[in-house]
């Protein structure tokens, strides 16, 4: 079956999908660490254990960077010292995916609206796309406090769709981690796990149950095209 035969909009998340966010992300972690007297992440832990916890929130990068134990108030007192770094230079170093650029390009050229649903925080969130010069061609863009909860909760992904009155058995939805996909199927879209991403070893995509699986953002431009050229008018 072709499954992207007739969608109408493509929705994606941010950190790991759309965008690789994850130098600005380690280099204001660093920063934070060292403003706070600690020591910073090592290359081991930075590259093997941190990538995945981005899509688990800032929060957790802090925690999950340091090799000691740290007490709650220290977390609090890094982490928001990190936020407040990052967005001072939110995108020094993060770039779009390869291939993502002509994806958005093939989407516009067909009239399907596409927009991001992330858990990061709105006001982050807008910086960056707007930083990355996409704010005035996404269609929607929802963060992970626009919505009472964030993913895996269905509420951001039913939001987007109002946002751009599209049903959602009519969307893609695009990412890399498993919160992506479980909401997805939350509201019936149509779900694609992101091969290029922030992948957790301990949680490989097989295991989320999305529709279809594509290791770049070419495979994924490539199938849609396939798929709507192949369905009947």
């Amino acid at each position: 079956m072709d499954k992207m035969a007739s969608f109408k909009a493509m929705l994606f998340d941010l950190d790991g999908t759309l965008a690789d966010t994850f130098p600005d992300l380690l280099v204001t972690l660093e920063e934070s660490y060292r403003e706070a007297g600690r020591l910073c992440p090592n290359e081991s832990l930075s590259a093997d254990r941190l990538r995945p916890f981005v899509s688990k929130g800032a929060r957790s990068m802090v925690a999950a960077a340091s090799d000691a134990e740290l007490d709650p108030a220290t977390i609090d007192a890094i982490h928001d010292r990190f936020l407040a770094l990052y967005l001072e230079g939110i995108a020094r170093k993060t770039r779009l995916y390869a291939g993502i650029e002509p994806l958005l390009e093939w989407l516009e050229g067909q009239g399907l609206p596409w927009g991001v649903v992330t858990n990061k925080l709105i006001d982050p969130a807008l910086r960056l796309i707007g930083a990355l010069g996409l704010d005035k061609r996404a269609a929607c863009i929802v963060g992970g406090d626009s919505a009472a909860r964030a993913k895996p909760h269905p509420e951001p992904m039913l939001l987007a769709c109002e946002r751009i009155s599209i049903a959602p058995e009519d969307i893609v939805y695009v990412g890399d981690a498993r919160t992506d996909i479980e909401a997805g199927r939350a509201v019936g879209s149509i779900t694609v796990s992101a091969g290029w991403g922030y992948l957790d070893p301990a949680d490989p995509p097989s295991g989320w149950g999305a529709d279809i699986h594509v290791d770049s953002p070419r495979e994924l431009l490539e199938r849609a095209m396939r798929e709507r050229i192949a369905s009947p008018a």
